[in-house]
């Protein structure tokens, strides 16, 4: 599904109302970010060795902030990551702010962190999740955040499940 009808990704694509995926050149870009209204950002590619912006770098513009620490490569465990990265979207969101989700090349790391948050509070399966962001931005995530988000879809349909059979009795 990943793979068909790909098209070329550019800069930032609006994925979601209010929610963008984009690479490091937008994020560096302030002047884009204060253009797009853009009142909160997710660096999911923070840290020394990566992107390094921080809080710091956005100090003249009004947004705030989340990092994760995040090496894109199939054995880096970005589950602990979904809950407060979906619970950071989320809140941003409700506070009808708008969201700008990168790593390096906006399509791996960030597109995985906007995939569970679309599952975890919208209920959305990991298919139709990457169906919705892939209508509007090619995104990628490598073959160990897909199974990571196959294992979040699984736990989340069981805790549906649980919570069905908990109100049916």
């Amino acid at each position: 599904m990943l793979w068909m009808n790909r098209k070329p990704v550019a800069p930032v694509n609006q994925v979601w109302p209010n929610l963008y995926i984009g690479d490091e050149s937008v994020a560096r870009d302030k002047t884009t970010l204060s253009s797009m209204g853009v009142t909160h950002i997710l660096n999911a590619a923070a840290g020394r060795h990566r992107i390094n912006t921080g809080q710091q770098f956005y100090s003249d513009l009004e947004v705030e902030y989340h990092s994760v620490e995040a090496a894109d490569h199939p054995e880096f465990d970005l589950r602990p990551f979904f809950n407060s990265a979906a619970q950071f979207i989320d809140s941003a969101l409700k506070k009808g702010g708008k969201v700008f989700v990168h790593c390096a090349m906006g399509v791996s790391r960030s597109g995985a962190l906007v995939l569970a948050y679309l599952m975890i509070c919208w209920g959305l399966s990991l298919s139709e999740a990457i169906i919705a962001v892939r209508l509007n931005r090619d995104i990628g995530p490598n073959s160990g955040f897909l199974e990571q988000l196959r294992q979040l879809e699984l736990s989340l349909r069981q805790v549906t499940e649980e919570d069905n059979s908990d109100t049916s009795s």
